[in-house]
């Protein structure tokens, strides 16, 4: 009989950092994640994210968690996918990040989005998050190219990807309803990755993965 992991191999992939472990969260692993969202994930009159998902309730932000994980897997294709992987320390969850591309064995370039609960701001997660996601397109899937949009008024997420090297790219205007949002485009090479030292991380399940990812 075939396990889950025969069949989906990304439950098999992880990441771990100093601090952190980076997997596709399990069922089990969903409310609790959900749970992080409810409390918040960023202060009180400010949205840092195009989609306004953090704009209702509790229940409202929780169940987004779990809609989009799901939404993620089963629209996954070789040729359009989004890694979203739980943020965990000693087993709590402390967020998600991801990592998409389109086309990606022929542009060679991703993107990343995340979100930490509110009490784990400032600890320096969301940058040793990063790290492993970066670590996992660059040096393991042969990523050319790391993009990120960031509002301008978002400084933490503009602080991390400076940070990390990434440079600026041009701007993206968006519509959120009636209001356009200008976004900083940022773009990280593979030879700045390369040139810069970086902690130590760690990957496993890989290899079995690499078809999913259209590699």
């Amino acid at each position: 009989m075939s396990r889950l992991i025969d069949i989906w191999p990304i439950f098999g992939l992880v990441v771990r950092t100093p601090r952190l472990e980076l997997r596709l969260p399990r069922d089990s692993d969903l409310a609790g994640l959900a749970d992080v969202a409810a409390a918040g994930v960023h202060p009180p009159g400010e949205q840092p994210f195009l989609t306004p998902w953090t704009d209702g309730t509790p229940s409202d932000r929780a169940r987004f968690v779990l809609a989009e994980h799901w939404r993620g897997l089963s629209s996954w294709t070789p040729a359009k996918w989004q890694l979203a992987l739980g943020v965990f320390r000693d087993g709590e969850p402390l967020g998600v990040v991801a990592l998409l591309a389109r086309d990606f064995s022929v542009v060679r370039q991703v993107t990343t989005w995340s979100w930490l609960g509110i009490d784990h701001h400032g600890k320096g997660y969301g940058t040793e998050a990063r790290i492993g996601l970066l670590t996992l397109a660059f040096d393991q899937l042969g990523a050319e190219t790391a993009r990120t949009d960031v509002f301008q008024d978002n400084h933490a997420s503009q602080s991390v990807s400076r940070k990390l090297g990434y440079e600026p790219d041009g701007i993206s205007v968006d519509a959120r309803g009636s209001e356009a949002l200008i976004s900083d485009r940022l773009r990280l090479s593979r030879e700045t990755w390369k040139a810069q030292p970086h902690p130590t991380v760690t990957l496993e399940g890989v290899s079995p993965c690499l078809p999913l990812f259209g590699l």
